[in-house]
């Protein structure tokens, strides 16, 4: 197994769609100036966050059970940036479209400037063969409100190719979370 190079990741977002929409560079600046930097580096793919969030409240101190997920635990938010409460954490998702190829796994890790500050981003792997907007989680670990800033830089996608072809793909055992669109909440 081995870890893909920006080589590797240029050719397989260009000729087969593994990322949409893709930056084949490292952008680190737009119209509103010096923004966390986004796209294609030596070894891996640094990923955005879109403007969709989804902030967790206890509001309606409900349980937080993985297999019956009450919604009313987040507040929904549409914008440029987002604030998450001291010693809490929200959902976003990916600007891009990922399309994992059979013989890949990706590993997402945060990027330092927001773990520099307390906010740890947590994704689990995307398998082999499965595709869609990556579900993002931020964790406010600081005892003072943090801001995301959407359609920056967030976290970092590390491909590993495998020697060997999977015998059952996300894909073929029809994966819960395929082709999601969207910050997608748990499913049981």
């Amino acid at each position: 197994m081995s870890i893909k190079s920006d080589r590797w990741i240029r050719r397989m977002a260009e000729e087969h769609g593994m990322i949409e929409p893709f930056a084949p560079a490292q952008v680190r600046e737009s119209d509103k100036g010096r923004i966390v930097s986004y796209g294609t580096s030596s070894y891996g793919y640094d990923v955005r966050c879109s403007n969709e969030f989804k902030v967790f409240t206890n509001i309606e101190s409900v349980i937080v059970d993985p297999k019956h997920f009450d919604e009313s635990s987040f507040v929904d938010k549409t914008s440029d940036v987002c604030i998450i409460p001291p010693n809490s954490f929200a959902l976003a998702r990916t600007v891009e479209y990922f399309r994992i190829p059979r013989n890949v796994l990706t590993i997402c890790l945060g990027k330092s400037t927001y773990a520099r500050c307390g906010i740890i981003v947590n994704v689990t792997p995307l398998e082999p063969e499965w595709e869609g907007h990556v579900t993002l989680e931020f964790s406010n670990t600081t005892p003072l409100p943090a801001k995301i800033y959407a359609n920056e830089g967030v976290a970092q996608m590390l491909f590993l190719e495998s020697d060997e072809v999977c015998e059952t793909s996300y894909k073929d055992r029809g994966g819960k979370y395929q082709g999601q669109r969207g910050v997608t909440l748990p499913k049981a």
